[in-house]
C-alpha cells in the first residue's frame, strides 16, 4: 500500500540521495494504480512540505536537504523569522535579502545558511495567508497602486486602470492579490470593494472585519443543519432516564454506545463574565475523605457536531470564535452556541465530564472522563462570586446560601492547586486586560482596566487542571491527539528584559535563564514597574500554539497540556472531544484510525494556530479603534501617565485615569537633541542629559487623535519622574 509514510519510510530506509518518479516507481515496485496513486500522493506531499523536488525533477525528503518547514513571521523593518512547525527547535533568521517575497504568517520552506547563527533563507511558498487587505489607493499618472494598512506588507499592489473599478485616488479599498512579488516582478491585484470613512465605531469594526477577511455570517447549507439539528431535538434536548436515573443514558454517540451518566442531582455551577452568551463549562466540587473531588462538565459539543459534516468543516475554517466589545463572530451557529451547547441554568444539558481526586495537597489520585447529562443550578458570575468569597456581601451570600460550602471548598482547592503550579515553576501572569464600556448608541464610553479576581482564578484553576488530566490520560494511551504547547523562550531575548532590571549596566545578573522567570515574576511582584516587566516578559516568551507533538507548556510548567475545556469557541477542543470518546470506547485504536488522525492533526494544529493568531490580531485592532474614538474629543486635555515603551523613534506612554496607550514622536520633542540607548533602553537628551526610561511618570496632553491610522499622540507637558 501507497501512503505517506511508506514513501518517506522507503526514502529514509532505501536510498540517500532525490530520486525522479519513475526510480521511485521502480525502485518500490509499484503496481499502475499504485503508480497512479504515488503520483497523486507526491503533489499532496509537496504542498505539505514533507517533500521537495528539485530544479532537475528530483524527489527528496525536506529534513534530508538541509530544509525546514515553518511559518513566516514578518517584520516591519523587512526582515522576518520562521517559526519551526518542529517544536522545540529555535527560530530561523532571515535577511530581508532572502525573504523571496515571503508575507506574514506564509507557510514556507526555508534552507538553513548559518547554523551557528540560526540563519537561513526562504526558497518555497507552501500556502499563503494573505490574500485580500485594506489599503488606500494611489493613483498617478504612471500608474495605481494600493498601499496596505498593514505595515507588516512589505510592498504595494499594482492596479490596472481595467482592475480599480470606481474606486478613485486617496479611496480605502479591500484588494485582491492576483499575482504575488517575485525576484522579477512586482505584485498585482484588483481593487474588489471601497470602503466608506467610518461614521462611527460601528462601522469602524465592520471596516476590521472586512480588513482581517472575517466572516460575517454562516452559508445557507451551515444554517439549515444547525436548524435541522435544533428542530429534530426536543427541548430541552435531553431523551428519558430509565427509573431511579441509575443506568446511565445510552444516548445517540455516533454509534460508538458510550453509557451517559446522570449528574442532574450534583450541585452544579456556571461562573463566566456579565455579558456571556455562551457557556461551555461548569464545576461541581465535593469533600471526601482523603481529599477533594472536582467534576469539570464540558458542553458535549461532539454529540452534536460529527466529523466532516457541514457544522464541522466550517467549524474547522473558522478555527475559534472572535470576541469584539459589541458583538461575536462565533465558531459555530447561535442555535448550538447559545442554546443546545450552551450549559444554561435550570434546565438539562449534555456534557462531557472530568471527574479528578486530588488529595489534601493537591496532587492528582485519579481521574475519569465521560459523557454526562447535567443541570446547573446557577449562572454566577465573576462579580458576584468575589462579592461571596472576597467581600463576604451579606445579601450576595443570603442569596446562594445553599451553594456557600461549595464555594468555599472551591476557593480552598482553588488555593492548593494554583500555590503547587506557581512552585513547579509556572508564570504568573497578573495583567490586566483592556475592558471597553458602551453606552446606548454603542459608542465607548470608557476603557477600564478589566478586573481579574478569585473568582476568574478558580475557573482558570480548575480547567488547567482538566486540560492536564486529559492530556495525560490520551498521551499515556499513546493516541495521536493535539496538544496546547509553549516552547522555551529564545535565550537572545532575554537581555532585553535585563535591560529594563538594570539600566545602568551595574549589578546585572551573569544571565536570565528561563527556569528563573517565575522567581523573578515573584520578586517584581506589588512593586511599581511590576507590570512593564510582565509585559517583557510575556513579549519575549514565543506564543503557544496546537501541535500533534508534545513538548510541554513552558508557561504553565506542565509536561502534558492539552485544550478540551472550551469546544464551543475552539476547533482543537472539539478535535480533542473526539479523540477521549473514541479512546474511551476502544482499548486500543485500530492501525488504520491512528495513520488516519497522524495525516489529519498536524494541519488542524497549523491551521488552527493561524486562525488563533489572527482572531487575537483583530481583537487588537477593534480595542485600538475604540481606544482612539473614545479619546477623539480629548484633544488638548492632560493627563498623568507612565513610560510603558522607549524606541529610537519616540515614547509610549499610557494613561492613569483611562487604559490607554499614546505615542510621542521623537521629532516633536524639540527641547533637545535625543539619542537612542540600546543598552538601557532610554531616550536621553544630548544638551540637557534629560532621560526617559521605562516606569517613568509624565504628564502629557492629547495632541491629536488619527482615528484613520488608529492612534492617539501626546505631547508632554511635565518631566518625568521616577518610580524606581
Amino acid at each position: 500500500m501507497v501512503n505517506k509514510e511508506s514513501i518517506l519510510a522507503f526514502f529514509r530506509e532505501k536510498t540517500g540521495k532525490p530520486l525522479g518518479y519513475k526510480e521511485i516507481v521502480s525502485l518500490m515496485h509499484l503496481s499502475h494504480p499504485e503508480a497512479r496513486a504515488l503520483k497523486r500522493l507526491l503533489r499532496q506531499m509537496l504542498r505539505a512540505g514533507d517533500i521537495v523536488m528539485t530544479r532537475k525533477g528530483l524527489y527528496g525528503p525536506s529534513e534530508d536537504m538541509n530544509l525546514i518547514t515553518g511559518r513566516f513571521e514578518a517584520h516591519r523593518d523587512g526582515y522576518g523569522f520562521v517559526i519551526l512547525e518542529k517544536p522545540g527547535e529555535r527560530d530561523i533568521f532571515v535577511p530581508a535579502r532572502w525573504i523571496h517575497g515571503a508575507m506574514d504568517n506564509d507557510r514556507v520552506i526555508a534552507r538553513m545558511e548559518n547554523r551557528q547563527r540560526r540563519e537561513g533563507r526562504i526558497i518555497r511558498i507552501l500556502e499563503r495567508a494573505t490574500t485580500r487587505f485594506v489599503g488606500r489607493l494611489d493613483v498617478t499618472k504612471a500608474a495605481s497602486y494600493v498601499r496596505p494598512k498593514n505595515k507588516s506588507l512589505p510592498f504595494d499592489l499594482y492596479v490596472s486602470p481595467q482592475d480599480r473599478g470606481k474606486a478613485r485616488h486617496g479611496d480605502s479599498v479591500v484588494a485582491e492579490i492576483l499575482s504575488y512579488p517575485t525576484d522579477k516582478r512586482p505584485p498585482s491585484g484588483r481593487v474588489i470593494k471601497v470602503i466608506g470613512k467610518p461614521e462611527d465605531p460601528a462601522s469602524e469594526v465592520e471596516a476590521i472585519i472586512e480588513e482581517f477577511n472575517l466572516p460575517r455570517r454562516f452559508p445557507r447549507d451551515v444554517h439549515e443543519e444547525a436548524k435541522l439539528l435544533y428542530a429534530q431535538i426536543p427541548y430541552p434536548p435531553i431523551p428519558p432516564l430509565p427509573r431511579g436515573g441509575k443506568e446511565g443514558l445510552k444516548g445517540a454517540e455516533g454509534g460508538l454506545g458510550l453509557k451517559r451518566k446522570d449528574l442532574r442531582s450534583l450541585s452544579t455551577v456556571t461562573i463566566d463574565g456579565e455579558r456571556a452568551k455562551d457557556f461551555d463549562d461548569a464545576v461541581s466540587i465535593k469533600l471526601t475523605e482523603h481529599g477533594y473531588k472536582l467534576w469539570v462538565h464540558i458542553a458535549d459539543v461532539g454529540f452534536y457536531v460529527g466529523w466532516d459534516s457541514v457544522l464541522d468543516r466550517e467549524a474547522r475554517k473558522r478555527g475559534t470564535s472572535v470576541y469584539f466589545p459589541d458583538r461575536v463572530i462565533p465558531m459555530l451557529p447561535k442555535e448550538l452556541s447559545e442554546d443546545l451547547c450552551s450549559l444554561r441554568p435550570k434546565v438539562g444539558r449534555l456534557a462531557f465530564t472530568v471527574e479528578i481526586d486530588f488529595d489534601r495537597r493537591g496532587e492528582r489520585t485519579g481521574a475519569k472522563f465521560y459523557p454526562s447529562l447535567i443541570k446547573s443550578d446557577e449562572r454566577m458570575t465573576y462579580t458576584s462570586v468575589r462579592k461571596i468569597l472576597v467581600d463576604h456581601d451579606r445579601d450576595e451570600r443570603e442569596k446562594y446560601e445553599y451553594l456557600l460550602q461549595d464555594f468555599e471548598l472551591m476557593n480552598e482547592l482553588c488555593g492548593i492547586l494554583r500555590e503547587m503550579r506557581l512552585e513547579r515553576g509556572s508564570l504568573d501572569f497578573d495583567l490586566p486586560e483592556p475592558e471597553v464600556l458602551l453606552d446606548l448608541q454603542g459608542k465607548p464610553e470608557a476603557i477600564l482596566r478589566a478586573e481579574r479576581n478569585l473568582a476568574h482564578m478558580i475557573i482558570e484553576e480548575f480547567m488547567i487542571a482538566a486540560n492536564e488530566a486529559v492530556a495525560g490520560h490520551l498521551e499515556s494511551l499513546g493516541v495521536p491527539s493535539l496538544y496546547r504547547i509553549h516552547e522555551e523562550p529564545d535565550p537572545m531575548k532575554l537581555e532585553e528584559i535585563m535591560k529594563v532590571l538594570h539600566p545602568s549596566g551595574k549589578a546585572r545578573r551573569k544571565s536570565l535563564k528561563a527556569e528563573d522567570f517565575s522567581r523573578l515574576l515573584m520578586e517584581i511582584k506589588g512593586t511599581p514597574g511590576e507590570e512593564i516587566i510582565n509585559y517583557m516578559i510575556l513579549r519575549s516568551l514565543k506564543q503557544a500554539r496546537y501541535s500533534p507533538v508534545n513538548v510541554g507548556h513552558f508557561g504553565l510548567a506542565s509536561t502534558c497540556y492539552t485544550h478540551f475545556t472550551s469546544p464551543i469557541r475552539r476547533y482543537p477542543d472539539l478535535v480533542v472531544h473526539r479523540i477521549v470518546r473514541e479512546a474511551l470506547t476502544k482499548k486500543h485504536l485500530p492501525d488504520k484510525r491512528i495513520k488516519e488522525l497522524e495525516a489529519l492533526l498536524p494541519d488542524i494544529a497549523f491551521h488552527s494556530s493561524r486562525m488563533e493568531r489572527l482572531s487575537d490580531d483583530a481583537e487588537r485592532e477593534v480595542v485600538g479603534a475604540m481606544k482612539a474614538w473614545f479619546m477623539k474629543d480629548k484633544v488638548g486635555e492632560e493627563f498623568d501617565g507612565m513610560l510603558v515603551g522607549v524606541t529610537p523613534y519616540g515614547l509610549r506612554v499610557r494613561l492613569k485615569d483611562f487604559y490607554v496607550d499614546g505615542f510621542i514622536h521623537v521629532s516633536y520633542m524639540t527641547d533637545d537633541f535625543y539619542r537612542y540607548n540600546e543598552r538601557s533602553i532610554s531616550l536621553s537628551g544630548r544638551n540637557t542629559g534629560r532621560t526617559f526610561r521605562i516606569g517613568d511618570e509624565l504628564t502629557v496632553r492629547v495632541d491629536k487623535v488619527d482615528l484613520e491610522e488608529r492612534e492617539i499622540l501626546f505631547g508632554i507637558i511635565s518631566l518625568p519622574s521616577r518610580r524606581r
